[in-house]
This record gives C-alpha cells, sequence and structure tokens, in this order.
C-alpha cells in the first residue's frame, strides 16, 4: 500500500464522522434552521473528505477534475435547497 492510498483512505475515515455527526444533528436538534445548518455543514464538508480521497486513488487528472466540478455541484445545489427550506420554514412561522 502506498503513501497515496494510505492518505485516500485517511481522507474517508475523516469523513464517517462528518456524515454521522450531520445526520445525528438532523435527528436531535429542534428546529429547522439548527438541523438543516448541522446537516450542511458535515454534509458538505464530509463530502469533500470523500472527494479528496477519491482524488488520491485516481491516477488521472481529468477525472479529479471531474470529481472537484461535482463536489462543486453539490455544494451549489446544497446551498440553494437549504436556503428553500428555510425561507419555507420562516414564512410558515
Amino acid at each position: 500500500m502506498s503513501f497515496t492510498d494510505l492518505l485516500g483512505w485517511f481522507f474517508f475515515l475523516l469523513a464517517v464522522p462528518l456524515f454521522w455527526g450531520g445526520s445525528l444533528g438532523l435527528l436531535r436538534f429542534p428546529d429547522t434552521n439548527t438541523r438543516l445548518h448541522a446537516l450542511t455543514k458535515a454534509d458538505n464538508l464530509g463530502l469533500g473528505f470523500v472527494v479528496a480521497g477519491s482524488i488520491f486513488f485516481t491516477k488521472d487528472w481529468t477525472v479529479a477534475l471531474k470529481l472537484i466540478l461535482i463536489w462543486l455541484a453539490v455544494l451549489t445545489a446544497s446551498t440553494v435547497s437549504c436556503f428553500l427550506i428555510a425561507n419555507s420554514a420562516y414564512k410558515r412561522k
């Protein structure tokens, strides 16, 4: 196992507690805004670690670039959906 493989697994293992914590925050926090905050922050950072780990496993720079672009698209979609959900919850209350 090479050093880049170890780094890839390290980033994968860093992502697990973030996904777990975001899911736990979604289930345990009392209101919509704190649930959204826990979920979006932890999941976006967790996905960033998964992408970073995947980049260490790939040998082609075009695949790495595609992974980064996918991560940026998910960040954008997460931001927009979080805003729409929070805005809807604000208007309902």
